[in-house]
């Protein structure tokens, strides 16, 4: 399982799952990936299983690369324990993950085998993720950049 070798601080707050990725959302090192389309937390056991689902599916042929990493520490509290005496003990790791965030890229094998292999592996997760390509990515930035230019000239047109 991943799992940081240390930190600065043993256990933080539970924090916010608001808005969008700021950053890792455009494929770096593969030709197709797994983007997230909702927010929540993924624990290391499930960035593994994904992984082992995907490995075995392209029977080790392709090449994978994990993009999320869990760094945020669960904590838990023992069962019958009552109210009080403080915050419990990590438990697990996990990564917190917002829409539009890339979580795994693949490369070396066909288009049809990818997103087969990424959809076994958004079965494993507990959010709803939808595989893409570099290709549907190059349209999607083209379709962003012309829904852009049009809210400026819109806003121009306001101004005159």
């Amino acid at each position: 399982m991943l799992s940081p070798k240390r930190v600065k601080w043993r256990k933080v707050q539970k924090g916010k799952m608001r808005g969008y990725a700021l950053r890792g959302g455009t494929l770096h090192f593969g030709e197709f990936g797994l983007q997230a389309t909702e927010c929540g937390k993924i624990t290391s056991k499930q960035i593994e299983s994904a992984r082992v689902a995907m490995t075995r599916f392209i029977k080790r042929d392709g090449k994978i690369w994990i993009r999320i990493f869990p760094d945020k520490p669960i904590t838990k509290k023992a069962a019958e324990t009552r109210m009080g005496s403080g915050k419990g003990n990590v438990e697990e790791w996990a990564a917190v993950i917002k829409p539009g965030r890339i979580l795994y890229e693949m490369s070396g094998i066909t288009k049809e085998e990818a997103f087969k292999a990424l959809n076994l592996a958004n079965y494993k997760l507990p959010i709803t993720c939808k595989p893409i390509s570099r290709e549907s990515e190059k349209i999607m930035a083209g379709i962003k950049a012309k829904a852009k230019a049009e809210k400026a000239a819109a806003k121009a047109v306001r101004q005159a």
